[in-house]
């Protein structure tokens, strides 16, 4: 047996399944669309957005890290800039930089060093710390967080 298509059986039902004549049109039929509603008119859902700071599900959440970076090759055009901050040093081909202090969390490996950098950040990518130190510098990293499931399954064994 072969079934007609949805729209040909529904040919001559006047409302096409939506109930009365005018309920398929926008959102009167559900008295607005979200949280409309509470203002004016309706006293009876009032209450109830007196009672809750944040009702429903309003926005939403952002998944991407509030994490500060810099490359290489940042700290390579804008030195000079950096050095105004006070929390670069520079001494002829040498250069000490605190990160931290200007609020940065993590060191990226784009670019080449050309000089010899002492960088004291937060985290660090493994080919930064791999390029900073082929240039003869060092970057002191701070030991990260273990996780405390982590450090549970370093103790039995």
């Amino acid at each position: 047996m072969i079934k007609r298509t949805k729209n040909s059986r529904q040919r001559g039902s006047h409302t096409h399944g939506w109930g009365a004549k005018k309920k398929h049109r926008g959102a009167g039929h559900r008295g607005g669309r979200g949280r409309a509603g509470s203002g004016k008119r309706g006293d009876a859902k009032k209450p109830r957005y007196w009672s809750t700071e944040k009702p429903g599900k309003i926005g939403f959440n952002s998944k991407t890290s509030s994490m500060r970076s810099i490359s290489i090759v940042y700290i390579e055009n804008h030195i000079k800039t950096l050095s105004l901050d006070g929390a670069v040093s520079l001494s002829g081909k040498e250069c000490i930089i605190d990160l931290k202090k200007m609020k940065y969390d993590k060191l990226l490996g784009n670019g080449l060093p050309s000089r010899k950098y002492y960088i004291t950040v937060a985290s660090a990518s493994e080919h930064a710390v791999d390029k900073i130190e082929s240039a003869g510098g060092k970057v002191f990293v701070d030991e990260p967080a273990v996780p405390k499931q982590k450090e549970a399954a370093d103790a039995e064994e």
